[in-house]
């Protein structure tokens, strides 16, 4: 018999870029789940949201920035069964936003160049992002 089929939640994520090629990542708090761990900020889409409306409001509500969807180009997407569920990430990468970005819900905020994404620990969902981060940036 089969198991029954896992919902399908969609979370937009974002990798925002800085002038050095350098992308920021936020380290999840303490009492949620995956606490600790190092992901590309973004959420969850809401019923009736798009993604991209998704992403500018998590950048803003996470960080403090304002992001305007044409500064939003989508990269590549992540496909995860996680336990009860089932992950579908599209990765926008932005390189222009407004305001000084601040940590407002994460234990820690930090710039790193691609390939030393890999020396942090990250939700799966997340390291299957940072090939196409590398193609794109440079290690």
């Amino acid at each position: 018999m089969n198991a029954a089929p896992l919902k399908i939640t969609l979370v937009a994520a974002c990798a925002l870029v800085d002038g050095d090629n350098r992308v920021l990542v936020a380290q999840r708090p303490e009492g949620k789940a995956l606490a600790g761990l190092w992901e590309f900020p973004g959420g969850k889409v809401e019923a009736g949201e798009r993604p991209e409306a998704t992403l500018i409001r998590e950048l803003d509500e996470e960080l403090g920035i304002t992001v305007k969807e044409a500064c939003l180009a989508p990269l590549t997407f992540a496909s995860y069964p996680y336990e009860t569920f089932h992950l579908l990430m599209p990765l926008w990468i932005c390189r222009r936003w407004e305001g000084g970005i601040q940590k407002k819900e994460h234990q820690a905020l930090q710039w790193l160049r691609p390939a030393r994404l890999r020396d942090l620990p990250m939700p799966p969902a997340d390291e299957p992002l940072i090939p196409a981060l590398i193609d794109l940036l440079g290690p």
